[in-house]
């Protein structure tokens, strides 16, 4: 697993070198289309997701969104969940996909591949870190945090040196680089300095610290709320060693040869689906948003920059 891990971890190397150079002029503001015909129309609309929680669980959600989405765009809406987030970007530049749900990490890497041009941001309500609770302000960021338990001898990031640990996928904001570039910050490389174990989803990563098989995991803030009720007490002996700054939420990306009128059409269409409440409830059990807002390229320019950063890790 660990030499499958760090092979990832070059993969993503290779990625985020071609990401830093994203902010370059023409590219930093506006939903900027690579293509330079924008005319393809949709006959059926075919969608990916990326699993943030259980991947087997997360088609059967997807699916009533898929509907709603049909019934406000007058065509058959297609529901797919791969298995990594390279396989979303991938179908997208393949045209298999015509619309991903993307974490900014990975929307990155896919736009500046001229896979995919940023439509919505996801919102969501605010989290209390220590309750898991939610605020009742929408938001279009988030936080990483590096749980661990309450009983552990883990009182700091040095502490996490010799430690397993563990992570998303190498490509994830939330389960990876955000929180391995605050490690760096303090000292501690993320893989030089730990044994990584690569999960699929924030769920299985709570799970595996709860059961010991990790000493502590990177997941997003409040990750717990998803096994709450696998384990009632998780607030009481867990907590967050080290939050991360802000993340971009989410992003709903279209191949950038769709039409204007197309783009504006699935754009309205979340944007409706996620201020009605039948919708939101949809959205909320799929990924916990609460709605959607319109986004352009510029709000992703702090991941380019987290794109240099983890470059720096293992070196």
């Amino acid at each position: 697993m660990l030499k499958k891990f760090l092979a990832l971890f070059v993969v993503l190397g290779l990625a985020s070198s071609l990401a830093a150079g994203c902010g370059s002029s023409g590219e930093k503001s506006g939903n900027s289309s690579h293509s330079s015909s924008s005319s393809y129309t949709p006959k059926e609309l075919k969608i990916g997701f990326v699993p943030s929680q259980n991947a087997e669980t997360l088609e059967a959600k997807a699916k009533p969104l898929g509907k709603l989405l049909s019934k406000e765009l007058g065509i058959p809406v297609t529901v797919t969940v791969t298995t990594d987030y390279n396989s979303i970007v991938e179908a997208l530049g393949s045209k298999q996909l015509d619309i991903g749900f993307l974490p900014p990490t990975d929307y990155v890497l896919a736009h500046k591949k001229h896979y995919a041009d940023v439509l919505l941001q996801a919102l969501r309500y605010g989290v209390d870190s220590k309750t898991g609770k939610p605020t009742s302000e929408k938001v279009d960021y988030y936080y990483s945090g590096m749980l661990v338990k309450n009983d552990s001898n883990i009182k700091s990031i040095k502490d996490l040196k010799g430690k397993k640990i563990g992570w998303q996928s190498p490509t994830s904001s939330a389960g990876y680089v955000w929180p391995a570039v605050e490690m760096k910050k303090a000292g501690v490389d993320a893989q030089k300095d730990v044994t990584g174990v690569q999960l699929q989803g924030h769920d299985k990563g709570v799970q595996a610290l709860m059961s010991g098989d990790v000493d502590a995991a990177a997941v997003f803030v409040d990750a717990r709320n998803i096994v709450e009720k696998e384990y009632p007490n998780i607030y009481k002996t867990t907590h967050y060693l080290f939050l991360t700054e802000k993340i971009p939420n989410d992003t709903i990306s279209v191949r950038p040869d769709m039409s204007k009128k197309w783009k504006d059409k699935v754009t309205d269409a979340f944007i409706k689906i996620g201020n009605d409440p039948k919708g939101q409830k949809i959205i909320k059990d799929i990924y916990t948003h609460v709605g959607y807002k319109k986004s352009s390229d510029a709000n992703f320019d702090t991941v380019r920059e987290y794109s240099e950063k983890v470059q720096k890790i293992g070196k």
